[in-house]
């Protein structure tokens, strides 16, 4: 007809052919095998999910309670507002110790030569310390009794933080114990802990008996069993997450009230669970997910191994100033170990800045080794 136009026919490349053959191969294979749609996640990765196509889960919404969104916006607000630079940064050593320091000599070698840079705070829940050290002297605070398992340990870690936080200086806390030791010279940890970039806060699931197994439904909405984490009490933390402590009574009080001994026996052990569940909350970036202190647990007991005199040697200590590698052992059975690297701003390094538990008596060896070699 005039004026008709008919469009030209167009051959399909070779390559379009073959790019559709292949696809609907693929499609048709996924549908007729389902099982094998396996081979799809290598072409087409997003959405595989243990190797299977699946749709993300949606995610649950649930409206912030009034105390709880108080409480974020604080922690919020102190998390992302830089803090004052000091002129003069000190690592703040707290003792939380029943009564006397026996490895006290020892911790005045350490500290000797170093007085610009360290504050020492003491919290002797029992006796009242005679002190053989000069840095140690005036350094009691107020102390209240501390009952193991027990809320009334982690009023002591809040009243030692309390008191560290006074002083502008101290740029981060170290909790320890009166069977604690360093595992180095003070230049190598003053190091260590003013220029990371995290907190040493031990935080791991454990899916046991022993772990999520002490969680009460009592602590919902604000803390649900999936968030809810065990670790060692030994923390070390800048200053930014004490200060966070202190603004916390929300997730404190939940704890307090729901985190203890029942007329069952031991049930929940706040100083366990406290803190590594607060900041896998609230911050789980900023905290390393392990401690700087070193205990051993391998004799599988209530209470970590402890070292006495024959035990402590040159090689032992070396050995664990090597470590570089953190175990997480769970209560399940069968247990299950986790390992991870320790990793000082995204370097692998080794582990331990200190150590527990060693009996007094070790005192003397303990000085031997300090003062004629240098533990690296």
């Amino acid at each position: 007809m005039p004026g008709s136009r008919q469009r030209p026919y167009l051959k399909p490349s070779l390559d379009t052919v073959i790019l559709v053959s292949l696809v609907s191969l693929f499609l048709f294979s996924a549908y007729v095998y389902p099982s094998r749609a396996t081979l799809l996640c290598y072409i087409f990765s997003s959405g595989c999910v243990n190797g299977a196509f699946e749709q993300p889960l949606p995610v649950a919404y649930r409206e912030l309670t009034d105390e709880e969104t108080a409480a974020q916006v604080i922690m919020k607000e102190i998390l992302k507002k830089p803090l004052a630079q000091s002129k003069n940064p000190k690592i703040a050593f707290m003792f939380l110790t029943p009564g006397p320091l026996p490895l006290e000599k020892l911790w005045h070698k350490f500290f000797d030569g170093h007085d610009d840079r360290f504050s020492i705070y003491v919290h002797a829940s029992r006796v009242k310390v005679e002190h053989v050290s000069p840095h140690f002297v005036d350094r009691d605070i107020r102390s209240e009794k501390v009952a193991w398992g027990e809320i009334s340990m982690v009023d002591a870690e809040k009243r030692l933080l309390a008191n560290a936080l006074l002083d502008p200086d101290n740029q981060h806390f170290v909790l320890l114990s009166e069977s604690c030791i360093p595992l180095h010279d003070f230049e190598y940890i003053y190091n260590y802990l003013i220029f990371t970039n995290v907190s040493y806060i031990d935080c791991f699931e454990d899916p046991g008996p022993h772990g999520t197994g002490r969680y009460s439904e009592h602590m919902l909405p604000e803390i649900e069993r999936k968030d809810f984490r065990k670790g060692s009490q030994w923390f070390s933390m800048k200053r930014q997450h004490a200060i966070i402590i202190m603004a916390d009574s929300l997730y404190y009080t939940k704890f307090k009230r729901y985190c203890k001994r029942t007329k069952d026996g031991p049930n929940c052990y706040a100083d366990e669970h406290y803190f590594s569940t607060l900041f896998h909350m609230i911050d789980p970036g900023g905290i390393a997910n392990w401690s700087v202190t070193h205990v051993d647990w391998s004799e599988g007991k209530w209470h970590p191994k402890a070292y006495r005199t024959q035990d402590v040697t040159y090689e032992l200590l070396k050995n664990i100033t090597s470590l570089d590698e953190i175990i997480h052992v769970t209560t399940t059975v069968p247990k299950r170990a986790m390992l991870r690297p320790c990793l000082w701003n995204g370097v692998k390094r080794p582990c331990h800045l200190f150590a527990r538990k060693f009996y007094p008596e070790t005192l003397g060896r303990l000085l031997h080794i300090f003062s004629n070699y240098t533990v690296v």
